[in-house]
């Protein structure tokens, strides 16, 4: 492992180190984060069953279900005790998470107008805004896609170049028809959870 320095002296992990942190983390997990993920599967699935209305309302799960996902891998990244129950935790904090997520893939899409190139720049740009919720769930959402683009400035690239880390994983995904999401996504996400707490400050 090594650490390299960000501008002002702050450090922070490498890529190596945010990943090998990761697999550390995730260890005797597995088994309930692939529960979680049963759970939000077959509630949206269920939904998503229903005609208009219920789509309507599975993509809003959604939302929160992502701020409760971010939730549990901040904990595990930080240490912290996890439950099966912290699968519905973004729901205390829902009308922000729907807003958060709405307004995130409203911006992206204007942005994605004028090229795709800046869309996607945009998106990384967004990209923390549910972490920060999950960590300043007084913060409305606006607020934190602010804090999303000031922290990510500098640091859009070294995500993309994380996430680029992982195409092997979804290859191998590929190759066992699946089965190796059950590791690769709790991995992936204590990952990016790991860079998220390496830049937040």
């Amino acid at each position: 492992m090594y650490v390299k320095i960000k501008k002002g002296g702050v450090f922070i992990m490498s890529r190596v180190e945010m990943k090998m942190n990761a697999k550390k983390q995730i260890s005797g997990k597995i088994g309930l984060m692939f529960v979680v993920s049963l759970i939000i599967g077959v509630v949206v699935g269920v939904l998503n069953l229903i005609p208009v209305v219920g789509s309507i309302a599975g993509s809003l799960l959604t939302f929160c279900f992502s701020l409760s996902l971010c939730i549990m891998y901040l904990k595990i990244t930080r240490e912290e005790d996890v439950e099966i129950k912290d699968a519905f935790s973004g729901f205390n904090n829902a009308v922000s998470a729907i807003i958060l997520g709405i307004l995130t893939g409203v911006y992206t899409f204007l942005w994605t107008l004028l090229f795709i190139i800046p869309g996607i720049i945009k998106a990384y740009s967004y990209s923390m805004g549910t972490y920060i919720l999950a960590d300043n769930p007084d913060m409305t959402a606006s607020e934190c896609i602010a804090k999303s683009c000031e922290i990510m400035k500098g640091h859009k690239m070294e995500l993309f170049i994380l996430h680029l880390s992982f195409i092997p994983w979804f290859l191998l995904c590929g190759i066992t028809f699946g089965l190796a999401y059950i590791y690769v996504v709790p991995y992936m996400s204590a990952t990016v959870a790991n860079f998220y707490n390496s830049i937040k400050e």
